[in-house]
């Protein structure tokens, strides 16, 4: 009797209110199941709940981003949104489109510290958040590439192995030096490698703003709005051509496609002196390195310049106004000061919040591994990533038309009017 009295007085409770349900929470993180992070998220997702017993939140490890953004898409088809997820901050426009998400000015407003919480991510991070005078995402795991170069090939060919080069005149100066040939001609190492395939867009954004003038934003190849791209400016022709003379003049990188995820291989194998790459590799390549390496900015033509890349966190629209509120509580407690640290430290990617490099436990990190740092202080020259209206579109048209021009199939300038004349027509139903 008694316990169908206790029973009874619970179900009462949760009626009036006076008992507060679990709030169950679905998280979609673009990572494999079997993959690294996904048991660092475990844990920290493991210790919100176990800090917050009125929310339970379960990770659904949904695969690389663009499989993330596929199953995000089918379960709001589906009529079972998810309540939060991890997705690249430029799927803002394509999130938007479908009336997906909410802003979240209002939870940030209804915050007594909110304003100072937004405040404290690095503005560069918070760029591509930015539509319509909304804020609709929130940085988490946010990286630029950066220069990574082997201090002991430096040391071999005579260069100074703490004096990465700055300029583009040096890029190529220091890939002569560093390129080596078998007796028979055939490259045994190259002097650099740039990923040229699916995720080479991001890498040549990279030599497009390092084209402007120091300190400014100058630069522009995409329309705030996303609905206009500015492909045959002066700018992007310079990148190309440059970027097509490393491996076609001055031959101290491999000509045609280079996988992305092959790079850091070849860096670790000592297969390339010098690479760009993403700084979430550098916990990797510290991890597996048998040599000493460097890290630094990007060479630059009259300024340093780079895209920022990486993940958001987003809070959807179709989703009961509690589990709304209570996925705020867990982006707040995800990006909290502590565990943006924690974060950074465990993946490599760069802690978006300034405060996290206040905590001790960031301080005694870089102490002693400054090369974390390099990243951070390189979000001075960075530019919000490329983002627009079906970008996955655009994107594609604009790297196959460079690639028809750094494998000679056509000339710089016509690859761009191209790609200007195909991404308009994908974007003209999206403009007003």
């Amino acid at each position: 009797m008694r316990k169908y009295l206790l029973l009874g007085i619970l179900i009462i409770g949760i009626g009036l209110g006076l008992v507060a349900e679990t709030v169950r929470l679905t998280f979609y993180y673009p990572v494999s199941v079997a993959g690294p992070l996904a048991k660092v998220i475990d844990r920290m997702v493991a210790e919100f709940n176990a800090s917050h017993p009125d929310i339970e939140v379960t990770p659904v490890f949904a695969g690389g981003y663009n499989d993330t953004l596929l199953k995000v898409q089918a379960a709001i088809l589906g009529g079972t949104p998810p309540d939060v997820a991890i997705l690249l901050s430029t799927d803002l426009f394509t999130l938007k489109a479908i009336d997906a998400i909410v802003p979240l000015n209002g939870f940030i407003s209804a915050d007594e510290d909110g304003q100072e919480y937004v405040r404290d991510f690095f503005p560069a991070l918070m760029a591509n958040s930015l539509l319509e005078g909304k804020i609709w995402s929130i940085p988490f795991q946010r990286s630029t590439p950066i220069l990574y170069y082997n201090k002991d090939l430096f040391q071999e060919v005579g260069l100074d192995p703490e004096r990465p080069p700055t300029t583009w005149d040096e890029l190529v100066e220091y890939g002569l030096k560093l390129v080596k040939r078998a007796p028979d001609g055939s490259v045994t190492r190259w002097g650099l490698e740039v990923p040229f395939s699916g995720g080479f867009i991001w890498n040549f954004e990279a030599f497009i703003y390092q084209t402007g003038c120091p300190g400014c934003n100058e630069v522009k190849i995409v329309s705030d709005d996303g609905t206009e791209v500015y492909f045959t400016s002066q700018h992007v022709l310079t990148a190309l051509r440059f970027f097509r003379d490393l491996s076609v003049y001055y031959k101290i990188m491999p000509n045609g496609y280079i996988n992305w995820g092959t790079v850091p291989s070849d860096f670790l194998a000592g297969r390339a002196a010098m690479i760009y790459h993403s700084t979430g590799s550098l916990t990797h390549i510290r991890n597996n390195a048998s040599f000493d390496f460097g890290v630094a900015f990007m060479p630059g033509l009259s300024c340093y310049g780079t895209p920022t890349g990486g993940g958001n966190f987003y809070i959807f629209k179709n989703i009961p106004k509690g589990h709304q509120k209570a996925a705020w509580i867990f982006v707040r407690w995800m990006t909290s000061p502590e565990k943006v640290a924690e974060w950074s430290i465990k993946s490599g990617y760069i802690a978006v919040r300034r405060s996290a490099y206040e905590t001790e436990l960031m301080r005694e990190f870089t102490a002693a591994h400054p090369e974390y740092l390099v990243a951070r202080d390189q979000l001075a020259y960075a530019h919000k990533e490329f983002a627009s209206y079906n970008r996955a579109k655009v994107t594609k048209i604009l790297f196959d038309q460079l690639a028809r021009a750094i494998l000679g199939e056509t000339t710089p300038e016509e690859a761009l009017e191209e790609a200007q004349r195909q991404a308009s027509t994908e974007l003209a139903p999206f403009r007003k």
